[in-house]
């Protein structure tokens, strides 16, 4: 399992396609604990761009805050699962109340 975060001056960024870089988190099948931190510059944002590169870097999760229907859609097609919702915090933060259940997302009305 690997999740990647978005980030944007070091916290989520609340606008997907808009962030600066995204952290990597790879996991531990068996006890879900990270096993491997990494991050990487953002490519250039157009549409479709960034879930076939997430895909290619491995990652079977996003932890976001706000993304539209298509971008999601997009994502379920590479066989990412998209968490939306989630407040503005560090990756290993998130990353964190992800693994131990107690992420708490909000609604989001990002839709286009």
């Amino acid at each position: 399992m690997k999740i990647a975060v978005p980030l944007s001056t070091g916290l989520l960024c609340q606008h997907f396609g808009h962030c600066e870089s995204f952290a990597f988190f790879e996991l531990s099948a068996e006890a879900k604990t990270v096993v491997n931190r990494s991050s990487a510059p953002a490519p250039e944002h157009a549409p479709g761009v960034l879930p076939a590169w997430l895909e290619k870097q491995g990652v079977t999760t996003v932890l976001a805050g706000g993304m539209g229907s298509r971008a999601q859609s997009l994502f379920g097609q590479a066989g990412i699962e998209v968490i939306t919702g989630c407040p503005k915090e560090p990756a290993e933060f998130l990353v964190d109340a992800y693994l131990n259940g107690t992420l708490v997302t909000i609604p989001v009305k990002c839709d286009h």
